[in-house]
């Protein structure tokens, strides 16, 4: 089941990362311009991050629920070209910067004029937008209901965590919920509204790539917050404790990012509950991905062959154990029902035999990640000469430095090597690649498009041959992180020019192109 038969490459992009005068990127004309790009460039994929609701830290990792979308990536112009706003709805427009996303200033603007959409809505709306909006609440009703409760509850808390709410509520009980959602009809009404928006402006930018040829890669990630929609409707499916608290939290042990290992929090599932109902959460979120998206990337793969469980209270990942997950179980469940996955495994870290055997079985492409590839010698199976053609090669991921930025590394800048590490692994990497280095996100790109690997994705920062400033995450840090954009004006003919010539050049266009 390779991810795509033939050699292609594309493009890795959060939409938050869009240029655009409302403070973060969205769905609106630049996401657009952006898919344009991709096809004059030769381009076959685009690759974002996680499209759920994002919680505290803003991360598309910790999602409020795995089913809904990020209401902030709504398009304030699409909704005026949609008639649920006019101009003057928009006004004022804060001064937001085009560089960074400044989230509580993006959140209390979105709020306003998504309220504002919901109003109008309610007394101009025709016929035919409201029955397009009554099909998507039914269609969306398993999780909809539940989530737009969630947030309405949430907002009522002050933004607290569910299990601090009012014990009924919190505990689910059936006529605490039933007056809630009596009291907050609503309101609720709104977040549905909200959802309803999100998920059409989404559909249509969708559409819009795969008529130009471009296909979506979307991310799943492995574990879901705990403040979440998902774990307050289905504590059972999770190891919590009598009072609703994680017994333990999913990590990762001392890795390249991070001496102390990687404490991400997230409650661990408890798989025995989730095999006993044909686990099936994980149909329906899998079947709710692969509508919005045409392949997805699994965050943390090996989790399904063993999860790093921390004992809840610990302040850092060293203290943990590997539990066994039954993923040949669930992915055979979810093939039988959903009839073909195309999955890609981040296969990052740790890896076993175990793992390996789990995705080979499947058939699910690995990853590569090239500034991973010099580390030791010309065994490392991220060098391109060690690749097979059922993988997906990086330059780097959301997790990485930007390449000008890996290869201008100091010691204690977010990274776990010395400066003799360092400079052993530029140097090695110099060698390998022929370069001298002055271009050297281009030398990483060549490398990637070369190699034997069917796909090849690079973040649009080496394209852009961007430093540290730009990179989007650093692992273990807790500020600073998801907030960059791009400027609208760094998409040149020349940009896209160059980089159709090294697909053309390795063989990675359509067979109608070129």
């Amino acid at each position: 089941m390779n991810v795509e038969s033939s050699r292609a490459s594309g493009i890795l992009l959060h939409p938050t990362s869009l240029p655009g005068r409302f403070g973060i990127g969205d769905l609106g004309v630049e996401a657009y311009r952006f898919a344009e790009f991709l096809a004059a460039s030769g381009q076959r994929f685009w690759q974002v991050l996680p499209l759920g609701p994002t919680g505290y830290g803003d991360s598309p990792y910790q999602c409020l629920s795995a089913f809904a979308g990020n209401t902030l990536l709504i398009s304030p112009d699409r909704l005026v070209d949609e008639g649920l706003l006019s101009r003057d709805d928009l006004r004022p427009i804060p001064q937001f910067s085009s560089e960074r996303v400044s989230f509580g200033a993006v959140i209390e603007y979105k709020k306003k004029i998504l309220a504002k959409a919901h109003e109008n809505f309610t007394h101009e709306a025709g016929d035919e937008l409201r029955a397009d909006f009554a099909a998507f609440c039914k269609s969306a009703g398993e999780w909809l209901e539940d989530y737009a409760l969630y947030r309405v509850l949430k907002d009522e808390n002050g933004g607290g965590s569910w299990d601090t709410w009012d014990p009924l509520r919190a505990g689910r009980e059936e006529r605490a919920l039933t007056s809630a959602a009596e009291l907050f009809l609503d309101r609720i009404e709104a977040e549905k509204f909200y959802q309803y928006i999100f998920f059409r402006q989404w559909s249509d930018l969708a559409r819009y790539c795969r008529e130009r040829g471009i296909k979506i890669i979307g991310d799943m990630p492995i574990y879901v917050a705990y403040d979440s929609a998902d774990v307050w409707t289905r504590r059972t499916s999770f190891k919590l404790d009598d009072d609703a608290r994680p017994r333990v939290v999913a990590g990762v042990p001392p890795d390249y990012f991070s001496a102390t290992g990687q404490l991400w929090g997230n409650p661990v599932y408890d798989w025995e509950r989730m095999k006993s109902d044909g686990f099936d959460w994980w149909i329906r979120r899998m079947r709710a991905t692969l509508d919005m998206v045409d392949l997805v990337r699994i965050d943390h793969f090996r989790g399904f062959a063993a999860c790093w469980e921390v004992p809840a209270g610990e302040t850092t990942a060293k203290r943990g154990r590997w539990v066994k997950a039954p993923g040949r179980e669930l992915f055979a469940t979810l093939l039988q029902a959903l009839g073909n996955l195309p999955i890609i495994a981040e296969d990052l870290g740790v890896i076993t035999a175990e793992v390996e055997a789990l995705r080979d079985d499947f058939g699910f492409p690995g990853m590569r990640v090239l500034q991973f590839a010099f580390r030791s010698d010309a065994t490392n199976l991220d060098l391109p000469h060690n690749y097979v053609r059922n993988s997906v090669v990086y330059t780097g991921t959301h997790d990485n430095d930007t390449t000008i930025g890996w290869f201008n590394s100091k010691a204690g800048e977010g990274s776990t090597r010395d400066d003799e590490q360092i400079g052993e692994e530029c140097a090695y990497c110099l060698k390998y690649l022929r370069s001298d280095g002055t271009e050297i996100n281009w030398d990483f790109i060549a490398a990637a498009f070369a190699s034997v690997a069917d796909t090849a994705i690079v973040p649009l920062q080496d394209v852009l041959g961007l430093d540290s400033r730009a990179r989007m995450n650093l692992p273990a840090s807790g500020e600073g992180n998801w907030t960059w954009r791009f400027d609208a004006r760094a998409l040149t003919d020349e940009l896209s020019r160059r980089l159709k010539e090294l697909t053309e050049l390795y063989g990675r266009t359509r067979a109608d192109e070129g």
